[in-house]
């Protein structure tokens, strides 16, 4: 895929072989979560815009858990602060792993992805701010800004199958660290900005569990019956200080370690213990946590006063859209661009910026952290709060189809590099360009 000669500085050019297994082996799984996603989404929408749409609301609404913990919540909010807990623990682990052993830990190519992340949740943040504010939007709009900002990765990878199934690895790898850095900047949003109430002894009690967590699996300890209660005992003094409890997942991935091997040349030394647990929680969180939240986040109405049509007319849905449909695309493309810019870099010889700009627009699939800002922000269950559901599932339908469009242009190309990145005329297994000398 990259015929330059070696000190000429490329974007997307190809990885290494281990990323490139490691990279197809995360997609696979997470695109078979995405089909389970939209599987939750689709049953969500159906059942509560039927005549059972009762028994939907009060299936969110049951109530379980220790009342004496404080934490007798119902489905809805277990979904939220629970299940995507674990969801952001894989996303840590991910990113971690990536920085420390992956492709990433060189800075040139770590610079494109981060850079595009901090792109892609700028623009759509900004732009969201000017649709509300000039509309004169009231009741606390502004809140809402951060809705936009997130990719469905899960969502996006299902979208992708699809239509992208010859798409290069450095694109995949692009796409899937840009998603991952975005949802770390996402958590780190709702810490600081959609934290109402702090309780500062529990969020201090927090950090012994979390502390002996860290000392345990520093020492590589693996065993469920010691990590598990004091991931949960972390989780649990979180969510009482009043920060979102999801921030508890990435706090806990980033204690582990990554182990790294001298004779290995940098790689994890076997299964390291970011790689172990990540291989463990990855089918949990992509074919278990994300598609129960999204078929306990997504049931909207679509009729009546807080449907599509009223929602749509609505200054912050309208904000919402504008941010994943435009926002999103430009933030990434101007990022992405500024640092082909000052690097003084190209694109690698076989593809083109129409490439990028297809990934960009389909980065704009917003679903599982949009629905989780829009709860926090407006209310689970508001108005407010369905007017964003239907914007995040108009706009996030918007980005997949022209992504879809764009992408689907470029099939042939992306054929013929799929072929030559797979040839394995001496059949051991290792593509031939992965063994070649630059």
């Amino acid at each position: 895929m990259s015929g330059t000669s070696p000190g000429t500085p490329r974007l997307f050019s190809r990885g290494s072989w281990d990323e490139a297994r490691r990279v197809a082996d995360i997609l696979r799984e997470e695109t078979v979560g995405g089909a389970l996603l939209l599987a939750g989404a689709v049953a969500a929408m159906i059942w509560a815009n039927s005549p059972w749409s009762g028994a939907y609301e009060a299936l969110r609404a049951v109530r379980v858990g220790p009342s004496a913990l404080h934490l007798d919540l119902n489905l809805a909010a277990w979904a939220s602060d629970g299940l995507l807990a674990i969801f952001f623990f894989v996303a840590g682990l991910e990113l971690k792993r990536e920085f420390v052993a992956g492709d990433l830990r060189q800075v040139r190519r770590a610079a494109v992805p981060v850079a595009a992340a901090f792109g892609g949740v700028l623009v759509p943040a900004v732009l969201y701010l000017i649709v509300t504010l000039s509309s004169g939007a009231g009741g606390g709009a502004a809140r809402g800004w951060a809705i936009p900002t997130a990719t469905d990765i899960a969502f996006a990878l299902a979208v992708l199958a699809v239509i992208g199934r010859f798409l290069p690895t450095a694109l995949r790898t692009f796409l899937l660290t840009l998603a991952v850095v975005d949802d770390l900047l996402a958590i780190v949003i709702i810490a600081l900005f959609y934290t109402a109430n702090l309780s500062v002894l529990p969020l201090l009690g927090a950090l012994v569990p979390l502390a002996l967590f860290a000392a345990l699996v520093q020492r590589r300890v693996r065993a469920w019956w010691l990590l598990l209660p004091l991931a949960a005992a972390t989780w649990a003094l979180v969510h009482a200080s009043g920060v979102h409890a999801t921030v508890a997942g990435v706090l806990l991935a980033f204690m582990v370690p990554v182990v790294r091997s001298e004779r290995a040349g940098g790689p994890d030394a076997g299964p390291g213990l970011a790689e172990h647990f990540e291989h463990r929680l990855r089918p949990l969180s992509a074919g278990v946590a994300v598609p129960v939240f999204a078929f306990l986040a997504a049931g909207v109405s679509l009729g009546g006063p807080s449907g599509l049509a009223t929602a749509l007319t609505d200054p912050i849905a309208v904000g919402v859209v504008i941010g994943l449909v435009v926002g999103k695309p430009i933030g990434i493309m101007a990022a992405t661009w500024l640092v082909a810019r000052f690097t003084r870099a190209d694109l690698d010889d076989s593809l083109a910026w129409v490439d990028v700009g297809g990934l960009s627009i389909l980065a704009g699939i917003g679903f599982t952290v949009s629905l989780l800002i829009g709860e926090l922000a407006f209310g689970a269950g508001s108005e407010r709060d369905a007017h964003v559901k239907v914007a995040v599932l108009a706009g996030s339908l918007i980005a997949a189809l022209a992504a879809a469009l764009i992408l689907r242009l470029r099939n042939r190309v992306y054929r013929r590099i799929h072929e030559a990145d797979t040839a394995d005329r001496d059949g051991d297994g290792i593509p031939d360009v992965y063994q070649e000398l630059p």
